[in-house]
């Protein structure tokens, strides 16, 4: 089991480039496998309550007023200068949102200068008042989606690349650099068609706000759709944040070890901050945490 953590959005952290040397430096030496970036290019301050993952369709802790959510691809950049193995993953970039071209681009110059190590985890966001603010249409954004997975593998290997998808188009199409292997995506969503596109595109699946239950569920329908598609059962990694489900048992191994029985081979978890300046005071401190949470999960495995 490998675990992962999202990076401390909070204010003087993820802002300060300072911290942010020592986070990686940290999350290396004690063992850590990834970090995990998330987006929000705009939050409204008045929007429509769609969030899917409450029951009222509000945002937890107020929404993004006062919590800095810095680029995703940027702030991974330079977590990827400051260290040499942890892997870099998105979760999620809202893909619709951006040019499929340019951001086969960057996925692939970070690609590259990481050595290899980004995830790139992608969705299609549900704040219309985002959408609106960048000047893309909300409608048929899984579609846009599908349209950036095609155009972008494309671009990372041909080349000379050609794509014809309903919202990108384009021949003959060089992309350089391009990465040295396909660069996984990993796709967010707990609906029935975000499991479907995991099984049939996806090299990774890592859902937000879902029950052991209802992974496990998922889980079963993902490994069913790769052998149909003719693709490995196991051509899918799975990740799960325990943690956004029910913040307060995250570090409950009874309560986590049902996703890593259903198929989840990687726990992302929340910096364990104790103060604004302290990841649990220090590496070693740090590393035992790790260290403990992985046995206590595994320990009935």
């Amino acid at each position: 089991m490998r675990i992962g953590m999202l990076m401390p959005y909070l204010d003087g952290l993820v802002t300060s480039g300072g911290f942010l040397r020592e986070f990686a430096a940290a999350a290396e030496e004690c063992g850590l496998e990834s970090i995990w970036t998330v987006e929000h290019v705009v939050v409204a301050q008045d929007y429509e309550p769609l969030y899917p993952y409450s029951p009222d369709g509000r945002m937890p802790g107020g929404g993004g007023i006062g919590v800095p959510m810095t680029d995703p691809l940027e702030t991974l950049a330079f977590v990827a200068a400051a260290s040499h193995t942890v892997k870099l993953g998105t979760a999620m970039m809202v893909a619709p949102l951006h040019s499929p071209v340019v951001l086969a681009k960057r996925a692939a110059t970070l690609d590259r200068i990481s050595d290899g190590r980004l995830l790139l985890g992608l969705g299609i966001g549900w704040q219309k008042e985002e959408y609106a603010a960048i000047g893309v249409p909300f409608e048929d954004r899984g579609g846009r989606l599908d349209d950036c997975i095609g155009a972008m593998r494309a671009l990372w290997t041909e080349a000379p690349a050609n794509y014809h998808g309903k919202h990108v188009t384009f021949d003959r199409q060089f992309c350089q650099p391009q990465p040295e292997r396909s660069i996984p995506i990993v796709l967010g969503g707990n609906s029935a068609p975000a499991v479907r596109r995991a099984a049939r595109e996806g090299d990774g699946w890592f859902p937000y706000t879902i029950s052991s239950e209802d992974f496990a569920h998922g889980a079963d329908k993902i490994r069913e759709l790769s052998a149909a598609a003719g693709r490995s059962e196991n051509a899918v990694e799975m990740t799960i944040w325990p943690g956004s489900c029910d913040f307060v048992r995250e570090f409950d191994a009874d309560y986590v070890r049902p996703y890593v029985t259903a198929g989840a081979s990687r726990i992302v978890l929340t910096p364990p901050m104790f103060g604004p300046e302290s990841l649990l005071n220090g590496v070693e401190s740090l590393a035992a945490y790790v260290d403990r949470y992985r046995n206590d999960v595994e320990a009935k495995l």
